[in-house]
């Protein structure tokens, strides 16, 4: 009887197992585990002593590793990960953008800065512009209301300077051949790979925006054929392939930079440009150059975090922090509202000054130092309130929506170490892809003034206004730390808290990237806006709800964001000068990883 009554309930529980719980069941979102060591919301840094490769993909982490392994240099191997990741990310970068980097060379112990942007076609001026854009406008092209440069599309294409980046950063420091540089991404572009997680979300977000703005594109059919086959983004797991750009990266690895400005593929370029009525041409692409640039630093509570000049947004970041140490933030808590609120304040000051300044030097004459001086960091501080926000009077749309950009750092075996940036700008790029090349081209162009009388207007020949920024901190003298995020304005925004994180708060180099962002959208600009509204005050979840409550009251305007990718991808490789031990970092918002040996 024992037996025969315990074979019904059996099957019962089997049935219940198959069918799922019998009534709905509620509960809150579970919770980050315990850990050992550290803080129970984040992992462990990675600890190697050889080399070490911190990057969005883990097999472009893995592509720079192989290649430290196999002899080459820090640059060598960045260039690697940034070839693959031009293949594995194109929803952030590719060849069809620009790049920026900072090199700390152990040889002559010094750091080295490469602004890697390309310019606007040679014979479009600011009233051929904004003719074709009135006539976008009336052809149904455009929205009648649409303000600026068209967001996709050529008008918005300038020159990519990204090949050029590779072989200046190559011929200065590589031990490879860019042929073998290049190798494996080309493998992966013939033989496929499996999408990640969060680019197989940017896919189809891309796509989506593709869809939205098509009147702008001219052509798009080779975009579709490359990324999008049978008009559907790829997935998570989905083997894809691009062998256009194998053959590419293939012929530039063989025949070298000039392959790409005045060779067979700028041919291509130049016809694809002639045949779908756009202005850049062959003279742009052979006249390209890229220019070797003076970091700037400023010290902060004994470290010194190191930008580049404009006419990218990295000394706004510089400017936070000198309007910061006008005070001690370590007399508040990391989660504080008064230490949101300081912050939040340094990035608004920081960012006016920003968008007043900042353009292409070789048009307009810039008052660097004025901008990294103490008195005006003085005078910015004094302008904060410690009960409200700063009146938002001159306030201007978000520079860039989410993180459309990838970042990686690479350091090797002789301390040479690698802070490299590299994007096509809003999402994968104009949504143009020259035919039979593999990949597509950026819309830079699309962040010009067009108010004449802004350093940053239109101009023939002239580099636009840039978001992308990598950055690099020392410690009397030496190198400390190698990172960098992506994504728009949160970029310089992003710096500036991982600093405060590790120097005044002890976190670690995971830790610090890991922690809650926040992400001031809104506010001056160089491209122009709106200047009658604060903006938005993104947050992330791990703010304190009583945090949140309080900025509110101050009259920030606060909205809790659970979307990661818009504040950030962060990743960071971390020396110890004493042990030469590296320590690195990645970012839980992205599918990365960082590998050492």
């Amino acid at each position: 009887m024992l037996h025969a009554l315990k074979l019904p309930v059996l099957a019962l529980v089997l049935v219940c197992i198959a069918s799922g719980p019998l009534s709905p069941v509620s509960a809150e979102p579970l919770g980050p585990g315990a850990r050992p060591v550290g803080a129970d919301w984040s992992r462990s840094p990675v600890f190697a002593l050889n080399g070490m490769a911190a990057t969005a993909q883990p097999l472009a982490s893995q592509v720079a590793l192989d290649v430290l392994q196999a002899g080459g240099s820090a640059v060598d191997a960045a260039i690697a990960a940034n070839a693959t990741l031009g293949l594995m990310e194109p929803t952030g970068n590719g060849i069809g953008g620009d790049l920026f980097a900072i090199v700390w060379d152990p040889a002559t112990e010094q750091l080295y800065g490469y602004n890697g942007s390309g310019r606007s076609p040679l014979t479009r001026d600011i009233d051929a512009l904004k003719a074709r854009i009135a006539d976008m406008k009336a052809s149904g092209q455009l929205p009648a209301d649409y303000e600026g440069i068209p967001s996709h599309g050529s008008l918005a294409v300038t020159v990519p300077g990204t090949v050029d980046g590779w072989f200046a950063l190559h011929g200065r420091w590589g031990k490879l051949p860019m042929s073998q540089v290049l190798a494996p991404a080309v493998t992966y572009a013939r033989e496929g790979f499996p999408v990640s997680p969060v680019i197989a979300d940017g896919f189809a977000a891309n796509l989506k925006r593709f869809r939205d703005v098509a009147p702008m594109i001219e052509e798009f059919a080779n975009a579709e054929a490359t990324y999008f086959p049978g008009g559907e983004a790829p997935v998570a797991g989905e083997v894809f392939r691009n062998p256009d750009l194998a053959d590419t990266l293939e012929t530039i690895g063989k025949e070298g930079r000039n392959s790409f400005y005045k060779g067979s593929i700028a041919k291509r370029m130049a016809s694809y440009f002639h045949e779908i009525g756009a202005d850049l041409s062959a003279a742009d692409f052979a006249s390209h150059k890229g220019e070797w640039v003076q970091p700037r630093g400023v010290e902060y509570h004994g470290a010194t975090l190191w930008e580049l000049p404009p006419n990218g947004q990295g000394f706004a970041a510089l400017m936070m922090l000198n309007i910061l140490k006008q005070t001690d933030l370590r007399q508040y808590e990391r989660g504080s509202p008064e230490l949101f609120h300081l912050m939040v304040e340094s990035k608004r000051l920081a960012f006016e000054v920003m968008a007043q300044t900042f353009a292409d030097p070789a048009h307009a004459e810039l008052p660097i130092d004025w901008m990294l001086s103490e008195d005006l960091a003085r005078r910015q501080f004094a302008r904060i309130k410690k009960d409200a926000v700063l009146t938002p009077e001159a306030v201007a749309e978000p520079l860039e929506g989410e993180g459309d950009t990838t970042y990686l750092t690479v350091a090797d075996k002789n301390g040479m170490m690698v802070s490299l940036i590299q994007s096509n700008y809003r999402g994968m790029g104009s949504g143009l892809v020259p035919r039979g090349l593999g990949f597509m081209l950026q819309d830079r162009g699309e962040l010009f003034s067009l108010d004449p009388n802004h350093p940053n207007s239109y101009a023939p020949a002239k580099r636009p206004f840039h978001t992308i920024i990598p950055a690099f901190a020392t410690r009397d003298g030496k190198p400390w730390m190698s990172f960098g995020l992506m994504g728009g304005s949160m970029q310089p925004q992003g710096h500036v808290q991982v600093l405060v994180n590790m120097v005044d708060f002890g976190m670690n180099v995971q830790e610090a990237g890991d922690a809650a962002r926040f992400l001031h959208s809104g506010g001056p600009s160089p491209d122009g806006g709106d200047a009658s509204s604060y903006g938005v005050l993104y947050v992330e979840p791990g703010v304190p709800e009583k945090t949140v409550e309080s900025l509110r009251a101050l009259g920030h305007n606060v909205e809790v964001n659970d979307r990661g990718v818009m504040f950030g991808g962060y990743q960071a490789v971390q020396r110890n000068p004493e042990t030469g031990v590296y320590s690195g970092a990645t970012e839980m918002r992205k599918d990365g990883t960082v590998v050492g040996w």
